[in-house]
């Protein structure tokens, strides 16, 4: 079977960088597939997409050597096993509160006896290859996001549910979950908490990782030990570097016309 690469690396306490799919788009999927990026997300929660945008992106994801994960829009058995069924090598599971929530998300990840997984890789079996059916339970990622109240109270006993890879940070639910307001990354409180989740993941053996949106907080989180981290979305390399170059390309024309005198 097809190998989870961005899992073994985080089992051999390696590091990856992945990016974020919320334009429901094959084209847009395959370009940033291309790219090398160590994995990408497909967002069901806050993108704007669908689980039929799935059929399409995955199989465009699938030119590359980049791995699949998707984020389910909640922690519904259904939802994670479709997403499973569609080829998804991973799955990033929101708003995990509890130890029961966290051992509900494994369970729906992993096919009998270690989980109640129903058997139907529909196109995850084509895309997985042989022993798909044996091999699958270590080779799908469930990862389990800490980001309220609940679930900062209950890190321990989340952190160390039997089956569970990684728990990824929201930072601005998380500055909710604070009484902050996103964006309020560098509050003291924020900075220190999202240090205890990692500490606490380091301490239980399963990989950290965390959400931004730049350059400069991906170097910022690889450094301090994340194992991964999103660098950023379709939607926000776009829209950056259209800005950028849109207000360059303006300054220019503006020159232009206070040098003809119009």
């Amino acid at each position: 079977m097809r190998e989870n690469t961005a899992l073994a690396a985080w089992r051999a306490g390696g590091q990856t960088v992945g990016g974020w799919l919320s334009i429901g788009n094959a084209y847009t999927a395959e370009t940033m597939a291309g790219l090398g990026f160590d994995w990408l997300c497909i967002d069901l929660q806050h993108g704007m997409l669908s689980y039929d945008d799935l059929t399409y992106m995955l199989p465009a994801i699938s030119t590359s050597e980049t791995m699949p994960f998707v984020r389910v829009p909640w922690n519904e058995p259904y939802e994670i096993m479709k997403a499973l069924d569609a080829g998804a090598f991973g799955v990033i599971v929101p708003m995990v509160n509890n130890r029961e929530e966290a051992e509900l998300a494994v369970s729906a990840c992993r096919y009998p006896p270690d989980g109640q997984r129903s058997f139907g890789p529909i196109r995850a079996a084509m895309y997985g290859g042989r022993g798909y059916m044996h091999q699958a339970n270590e080779q799908m990622a469930c990862i389990a996001m800490v980001e309220t109240a609940e679930g900062i109270e209950n890190l321990e006993e989340i952190a160390s549910t039997p089956g569970l890879d990684a728990i990824y940070i929201g930072p601005a639910d998380l500055a909710f979950a604070l009484g902050l307001k996103p964006g309020q990354d560098d509050e003291q409180l924020h900075i220190d908490t999202v240090a205890k989740i990692l500490a606490t993941c380091q301490k239980h053996g399963i990989a950290a990782g965390i959400h931004t949106g730049s350059l400069e907080r991906t170097q910022q989180y690889l450094e301090q030990g994340f194992n991964l981290v999103n660098l950023g979305s379709d939607g926000g390399f776009m829209a950056r570097l259209a800005a950028s170059e849109l207000a360059e390309a303006k300054q220019t024309a503006e020159k232009q016309r206070e040098g003809s005198g119009y």
